[in-house]
């Protein structure tokens, strides 16, 4: 299937031209909106408003259903590993309490003995 550009319908900000060009370069469109953001912004001789408004008018609007574009796999520092160890027990306080037991029954003391009166 033959790689097209087009401007995207579901990841964009203003006309889908950053979210379009992420998705070809199969990279985050995030990235590429700070990478033009920075450009922008320093680069004296990068008119960066003026190239995403013609890049706007340019680009086609890409059809509903395109199915071109898959998204990019996560990096191998954001997915989990299984440790190779058996996992620490939790610290004490992630533990469950145990269950609840009455204190034990104390024994009453006896009352003294009663004396009789003296007369």
């Amino acid at each position: 299937m033959e790689k097209r550009l087009y401007r995207s319908r579901t990841n964009k900000t203003f006309a889908g031209v950053c979210g379009g060009l992420g998705q070809y370069l199969n990279v985050d469109p995030t990235l590429v909106r700070v990478i033009w953001v920075i450009l922008a912004l320093f680069a004296a001789g990068f008119p960066g408003l003026i190239v995403y408004i013609v890049l706007a008018c340019v680009i086609p609007e890409e059809p509903e259903g395109y199915e071109g574009y898959a998204p990019p796999p996560y990096p191998p520092f954001q997915q989990q590993q299984q440790p190779p160890y058996p996992p620490y027990p939790p610290p004490p306080y992630q533990q469950p309490y145990p269950p609840y037991q009455p204190p034990p029954e104390q024994p009453q003391p006896e009352p003294p003995p009663e004396t009789p009166p003296e007369e």
